[in-house]
């Protein structure tokens, strides 16, 4: 375990940033950290109740919103699409943030529930029925389906027709559990009944699921002479109004107390935690004395119940009809340990063969297993999440040395050390974020290998299967980045090819664009692929444009053959390969082409962009020995060009009935039928490497034609992505880079040479919209936003009303065309 990097608040005299007291964190699966502070108010000497929201891709560009909340904020839970919040206070308010436009830079409060006067100990959204099982012993297996396996897992509650209904649960200090549902009108139903009969108080809880649709809740009065206490709790609605039942379940002692050599050293448990919100069978425990700390890992079992002889002589018990009893047995324990600050459980669903602590030799330090464990010393344990051995270790105070001075020298300093009051897993488990004392948010890396010597082909295997996840579940793989050095790029970006090659059509479709955003992400980290990355996110533009304008064709009559209008131009345009346009044209039938004049106007921007990149990848056809060329893997992409040339011939079409909307060439004969050109010239490439294994070299005339062309043509300068600002290019050397909340770092670590000057935009140069490909002038008054993975501009609000077009713009308002996450920019970014 290293740092990656650390963000601190500015330093002043008097520092207005204090630690929450409790201070918590939670960390989104697309990897969005909230964590709280306090504002502290010199003159009226009262306190401001902070929720800061950051991207770990720029931790600086934080969204700092005063809660509202009047008491300490106790609870923050991201919902399972990691875009809502849960906040929850002292006194019993409870806060639901959303982003505000889909930005994950501004959020608003939208809804929310209060049980007054009674502060929130525990809190958790309702479970969706999604789970996906991880099997990390077949994780050399060719078939996506064996490796990830979806579990048969019910939803907390279910709308008409199955659908999970969303909503909350919470935990009070009085021993509460209040459940709020959101109704598809925007309504909410709350309803909160007590765990008990007896209700007494609960200084710790902790909430997990069950494969049937209940929730099992954890209580504990704090002190480790209580028993901890588990209760079933049924969640429903009855004319039209949610009702809770409670069912009291097996409690437990926890074992220290029970041990004469330690009966009283640990008076207080600190730490209570289910190991996932699914496991409600398996649940963390930590005791603790002013000085040291113990944990322990229990596991929930069904066992036979004996049956006394007398009655075994009336009627003997056989088979299955033995009585059975559910009863809490202890996994294992740690020795006295330091004082426990904060717990870091995984969140994979990682699927443990018999659940026991018996893994295979090549699985047993796989990130996912382990658990972490801050203590007051400063440093980070990560321990196997059952057996509880130590797995890696970090020492937090070497944070508050020099860089440069050896680890060997550490002193022991008699002062109280900085320490993580709260701290998360990532959701692969490679990262892990903290915030300390002070405020400050730490990023360390947790090595795939556990800080364990296994070789490359090893841990390039696990960083291989958590990228596989990622695309499977839609997850941000930004965690998974931290840990791939220039060297590993080549090899992960043809590996995750060729594993995507070995699933079946279907599953190819869904993940095709998800698995080009991810080796652009990749190939960034390297120097000599970042040329790649411009290639990766053109062709993400290309499917896109190639699905929007061939969902405008339309079947001219109702009784229509199966396939779509777009499917039939897609199977003429790959038999016929004549290289003359309009003698392929001939073959379709051009009523199913016919559109209304506004929007085939309105879509000129986008037909430019086709027009203007195949003629800059047949210019650059002679210079293909360059492989750091921008658009250099297209000359050898048939699948790219065939959508190219497809979009070619429809573009010809609607030319006829608007000349208008044809894309713009200037060439040096006003006879030049330029289409015409780049048809036959990119069908004559598209011809060399149509099948994916036999490739040839485009001839000479080819070339020698490509080479004619800038003497008949202006070739467009095109607008690649720029370079992003992200910290994860500078991370590469392994240093620890120090960052400062609200201040960008500058361009130190990662510089960009000369030879990639052709997609890096100079200060003064005209900005472009990325998605609707309109220019926005050298400094920009119109409101923006940019992807926080590939940096992608466009326009906050539409200028447009033709319906073509707002439906294009309608796919990006959720996402990237990468599937980042939009952020708003500041008004005339440079």
């Amino acid at each position: 375990m290293d740092l990656a990097y650390v963000c601190e608040w500015e330093k002043k005299p008097k520092s207005n940033h204090c630690p929450s007291i409790p201070l918590v964190c939670a960390w989104s699966c697309r990897n969005l950290i909230a964590f709280t502070t306090d504002l502290r108010n010199e003159e009226e000497k009262d306190l401001t109740h902070m929720v800061h929201i950051i991207d770990t891709e720029h931790p600086w560009d934080v969204y700092s919103v005063n809660s509202g909340h009047t008491e300490v904020i106790t609870c923050l839970e991201w919902d399972q699409s990691g875009s809502r919040l849960l906040s929850a206070d002292a006194d019993g308010h409870i806060k639901c943030w959303s982003m505000t436009d889909h930005l994950a830079n501004s959020w608003e409060n939208t809804v929310g529930s209060v049980v007054e006067g009674d502060p929130v100990v525990a809190l958790s959204w309702l479970h969706n029925g999604v789970k996906l099982a991880l099997h990390v012993e077949k994780s050399g297996a060719s078939n996506f389906g064996e490796k990830f396996s979806r579990v048969k897992f019910s939803p907390s509650l279910t709308l008409f027709g199955g659908k999970p209904m969303e909503g909350w649960i919470a935990v009070t200090i009085s021993g509460l559990v209040t459940v709020s549902l959101l109704k598809p009108n925007g309504q909410v139903l709350t309803a909160t009944e007590s765990l008990c009969r007896l209700r007494c108080r609960v200084a710790l809880a902790d909430v997990a699921f069950t494969g049937g649709g209940n929730i099992v809740v954890a209580t504990s009065d704090g002190s480790s002479t209580s028993p901890v206490q588990f209760y079933k709790v049924c969640v429903s609605v009855v004319n039209e109004k949610c009702k809770i039942d409670t069912e009291i379940l097996p409690s437990l002692f926890m074992r220290c107390t029970t041990d004469p050599a330690r009966k009283d050293k640990y008076p207080a448990i600190t730490h209570l935690k289910f190991l996932a919100r699914d496991m409600s069978e398996q649940v963390l425990l930590c005791a603790s004395n002013q000085n040291n700390s113990i944990v322990e890992c229990w596991s929930l079992r069904k066992e036979g119940l004996p049956v006394n002889n007398i009655f075994q002589q009336i009627s003997p018990v056989v088979g299955d009809k033995q009585p059975m009893i559910l009863k809490w047995r202890i996994l294992s324990a740690t020795n006295d340990l330091d004082r426990v600050s904060a717990v870091a459980l995984p969140k994979l669903p990682i699927s443990l063969t018999n659940t026991d602590l018996k893994v295979a030799n090549d699985t047993k330090f796989f990130p996912g297993l382990g658990l972490a464990l801050a203590f007051h010393d400063g440093s980070v344990h990560i321990v196997h999440r059952l057996s509880l051995q130590m797995m890696a270790v970090f020492y937090g105070s070497s944070s508050q040395r020099p860089v440069d001075e050896p680890s060997l020298k550490r002193p022991r300093t008699a002062g109280p050390l900085v320490h993580f009051k709260a701290m998360q897993l990532s959701w692969t488990s490679l990262a892990l974020a903290g915030v300390d004392s002070h405020g400050k948010l730490s990023m360390l890396r947790i090595s795939p290998s556990m800080g364990h010597v296994l070789d490359m082909n090893m841990s390039l295997r696990h960083l291989l299967f958590l990228l596989e996840y990622c695309m499977v579940t839609g997850y941000d793989w930004w965690d998974i980045l931290l840990h791939v050095q220039p060297s590993m790029v080549q090899n992960l970006v043809e590996k995750l090819h060729e594993e995507y090659m070995r699933q079946n059509a279907a599953l190819q479709q869904v993940l095709s664009t998800r698995i080009v955003a991810m080796k652009a992400s990749l190939c960034k980290l390297s120097s000599s692929t970042i040329a790649r990355v411009c290639d990766y996110h053109a062709k993400l533009f290309l499917i896109a444009i190639s699905c929007t304008l061939k969902s405008l064709l339309r079947p001219h009559f109702l009784n229509t053959p199966d396939k779509s209008p777009g499917d039939r131009l897609t199977e003429i345009c790959s038999k016929i390969t004549d290289v003359d346009i309009d003698k392929v044209m001939i073959n379709l039938k051009t009523e199913e082409f016919v559109l209304e004049m506004t929007t085939l106007q309105s879509l000129q921007q986008l037909i430019q962009w086709v027009g203007d990149f195949v003629l800059y990848l047949l210019a650059s056809l002679p210079n293909q020995g360059s492989p750091v060329r921008p658009g250099h893997s297209f000359l050898r992409d048939g699948a790219s060009l065939g959508m190219f040339r497809e979009l070619m011939v429809v573009i010809r079409i609607w030319g006829l009935l608007k000349p208008s909307c044809l894309p713009v060439y200037t060439a040096t004969s006003d006879t030049q039928d330029s289409m015409s050109l780049l048809f036959r010239l990119l069908t004559k490439l598209w011809l060399c490497c149509r099948e994916e294994n036999h490739i040839t070299e485009p001839d000479d005339a080819l070339i020698d034609e490509c080479c004619l062309l800038p003497s008949q043509l202006l070739i467009p300068n095109i607008d690649w992505l720029p370079i992003n600002d992200g910290i994860i290019s500078k991370l590469q050397n392994k240093q620890l880079v120090r960052l400062q909340f609200g201040k960008a770092p500058g361009l130190v670590g990662h510089t960009v040479s000369s030879q990639f000057d052709a997609f890096v935009r100079a200060p003064g140069q005209p900005k472009i919209d990325h998605l609707r490909r309109l220019h926005l002038g050298a400094y920009p008054t119109e409101e923006c936003k940019s992807c926080t993975r590939c940096g992608c501009v466009t326009m906050l609000k539409s200028p447009n009303k033709v319906t073509a077009v707002k439906q294009w713009e309608q796919r990006w308002i959720k996402n990237c065309l990468c599937g980042g996450l939009w952020r708003k920019m500041p008004l005339s970014y440079s």
